[in-house]
């Protein structure tokens, strides 16, 4: 999976690598220089100062060649992968994006925050280490034993030996890593969740005195994540030392051997020098190889990680779908039964409405009778399990949702605002909006008293997610966001709960006045709220058990609705 996320640069990563191999090469000239100079003045040649100022020319040609040389390779590998950092992000924000509603309600966002951030960084520094440090590995190791090999198949042999050392320490750690890797990585992913969950109950953890208890709360975690990171440590650590003490004793061995080669006349005395060195290299770069191994344990860790979201298919497919124009905003509930995956009674259960367009249908029910589940219905966040719901005569899995939605206006429980000002807050998503048009929006969401006490008005900071204003204040922005888009479907999910009565009063004028000109739904649990409404659903259980006016239902005074207005 790493490879493929390169795809198309590969040429690059070549171009990479060839003037890496040309800055790189003093490295490798030296010990030959090195031990040819040894040669020159051992063997006490007449042209041997001819010969060492050659050896010295053209080390010192490569090495003012390794300037532009270093320069071209980290533009070419930086350049590379920092696309790909930048394109990975991308790419999940996308998928994040595209994924069902139902399925990122089942993740922390916490944990798709890590898989962002820390989950692409570790491949980031994967890519650095296997295109960069791998290849400085493989390509030492590869010059080293070739030009032993042409100078001493001995030598050469004797080099080999030391590679079923290396396997036996990666075969011995290899597993052992993985595993605290794969706790590590989770541990963190969950720290990471539990603290944003933390950060936005601060409030109610302050109101009732929950301090201590949120604290030792946090502290088992971070206990957790430390024993993990440290027995990661202590692993890790152990293969270092180990793999370092092993090569350090081999590297003595070679040392010897290679003397006593030329105490035997086998090799030239300069010789020595240049496989000691070349030794040293491979030596050096097996045990970077060794101590690459946790890094890219990690990062192919991290690969997986990431690849949990790229291959889920629960995504919301608009390919083929047929598109939508315009929206009349008519609904037909046809036996429509829902069921969330897992559950195992449906939340609605053989649902008839007939909804016409511009007309304005309230929910109203207790907690748990299906209000909520009818609103992700009609947006298209859930479909059917069984029956249909048409929308103006068209089955909704026909249609493209995206293209439906640009029609739609949600004011949700929960008003959601993004850092930014109010007026970026109400304007999201929309273009073209004149100032008079703003403004006569503040005026119908009952925001206008608000924007007059605030200083810098609709330029008002509201905070991270709004905390600088009240619940009230925040849901007539939210109220104010919907009315801007002229959307020809309203939906009002408990849109006037954080007012107070006058404010609400206003609200509930606007509301009823801009619903005049559009399809309505609304969810209510102030049964007062509604009495405008052109018809009542009343749910229980998941059924439609009474429909009708605010005065229809009212007179029968047997009915559920009837009860629960006197009961309210």
């Amino acid at each position: 999976m790493l490879l493929g996320f390169y795809k198309g640069r590969y040429f690059n990563f070549l171009l990479s690598a060839l003037f890496y191999v040309i800055k790189h090469s003093p490295v490798w000239i030296l010990p030959i220089a090195t031990a040819n100079i040894i040669n020159y003045v051992t063997e006490g040649r007449s042209d041997a100062v001819h010969l060492i100022i050659v050896n010295a020319t053209v080390l010192a040609v490569l090495l003012i060649i390794n300037i532009p040389a270093n320069y071209l390779h980290v533009h070419l590998r930086s350049k590379n992968v920092r696309s790909v950092e930048a394109g990975l992000r991308s790419t999940l924000v996308h998928k994040i994006q595209s994924l069902s509603v139902m399925y990122t309600k089942d993740i922390e966002s916490g944990r798709l925050q890590s898989k962002i951030i820390r989950d692409v960084e570790a491949i980031e520094t994967l890519s650095d280490q296997l295109f960069v440090s791998l290849l400085n590995i493989i390509i030492n190791i590869v010059v080293a034993l070739t030009v032993t090999v042409s100078r001493s198949v001995t030598v050469f042999i004797f080099f080999l030996l030391m590679f079923p050392l290396a396997a036996f320490l990666v075969i011995t750690f290899k597993k052992p890593i993985k595993k605290h890797n794969q706790k590590f990585r989770k541990q963190m992913e969950e720290t990471s969740a539990e603290v944003m969950e933390m950060v936005e109950l601060v409030p109610v953890t302050r109101a009732h005195a929950l301090e201590n208890e949120e604290i030792k709360k946090m502290d088992d975690r971070v206990k957790r994540v430390a024993n993990e990171g440290y027995a990661l440590d202590i692993i890790q650590a152990n293969f270092g030392a180990v793999s370092w003490v092993c090569f350090q004793l081999f590297q003595v061995v070679c040392l010897i051997f290679t003397a006593m080669l030329a105490v035997n006349g086998k090799i030239a005395t300069g010789d020595v020098v240049l496989y000691q060195s070349y030794f040293t290299n491979i030596v050096g770069q097996v045990s970077s190889l060794l101590n690459l191994l946790p890094t890219i344990s990690k990062g192919l860790e991290s690969v997986n990680s990431i690849g949990e979201i790229l291959m889920v298919d629960d995504i919301e497919d608009e390919s083929g779908k047929e598109a939508v124009s315009e929206l009349k905003g008519q609904y037909d509930f046809c036996d429509v039964h829902y069921n969330y995956p897992g559950n195992e009674g449906d939340v609605i259960k053989g649902l008839e409405l007939h909804v016409k367009p511009h007309e304005s249908v309230a929910f109203v029910g207790e907690s748990g009778a299906g209000k909520s589940t009818m609103v992700n219905l009609i947006v298209g966040f859930c479909m059917p399990t069984k029956g249909k719901l048409l929308i103006d005569g068209k089955d909704i899995n026909e249609i493209n949702l995206h293209d439906y939605r640009e029609f739609l206006a949600v004011v949700p429980q929960d008003t959601i605002l993004f850092s930014g000002t109010i007026k970026e807050n109400i304007l999201y998503g929309t273009s073209g909006i004149t100032d008079e048009r703003l403004n006569e929006v503040c005026d119908e969401a009952g925001l206008r008293p608000v924007l007059d006490k605030l200083p810098d008005g609709l330029d008002t900071m509201v905070g991270e997610r709004g905390a600088k204003l009240s619940g009230g204040q925040r849901q007539r922005i939210s109220i104010a966001r919907a009315l801007i888009r002229k959307p020809k479907v309203m939906i009002l999910d408990e849109a006037t709960s954080a007012l107070d009565a006058m404010s609400e009063r206003e609200v509930t004028n606007a509301i009823d006045s801009v619903a005049k000109n559009c399809t309505t739904f609304i969810v209510a649990h102030k049964l007062a709220t509604v009495r405008n409404a052109d018809l009542i659903v009343v749910m229980r259980d998941g059924r439609a058990v009474e429909t009708g006016t605010y005065d229809e239902l009212m007179s029968n005074k047997n009915g559920y609705f009837y009860q629960m207005r006197e009961n309210a």
